[in-house]
């Protein structure tokens, strides 16, 4: 079997959706008896402390609008969350996603403005 990259691996995660990170998780705990997410937040403000160009951004929601129903969707599907959570997050506001690339977080800006909420990239 071929060796993959620690790069190759982190693309690969990058490309999943928030649920399926968090079964992976799991199944990393289950399969090698350690919890990932330890080691991960251990490790994020040294990666964070050495960019200086901000390269990564927190979509942020502050406020659902008068289409919510189209926010709550649009949520969904970005995040992988079920109904209530996605409820809940459009009622109450905050992260959506954290430190996706650029890229994404202006894709995922543009979608939630698209169906009526305020957003602000962090």
């Amino acid at each position: 079997m071929a060796k993959i990259s620690t790069q190759e691996i982190i693309d690969a995660i990058k490309e999943m959706k928030i649920l399926e990170v968090k079964e992976l998780v799991d199944k990393m705990k289950e399969e090698f008896g350690v919890d990932p997410s330890a080691v991960a937040v251990a490790a994020a403000p040294v990666q964070g402390a050495a960019e200086e160009e901000k390269t990564s951004a927190t979509v942020v929601l502050k406020d659902a609008g008068a289409t919510k129903i189209q926010v709550i969707k649009v949520i969904r599907d970005i995040t992988g969350l079920g109904l209530m959570e996605a409820k809940k997050l459009a009622d109450e506001g905050g992260n959506i996603k954290e430190n996706a690339p650029m890229d994404e977080a202006n894709d995922i800006k543009a979608k939630l403005e698209e169906a009526g909420a305020t957003v602000e990239l962090a």
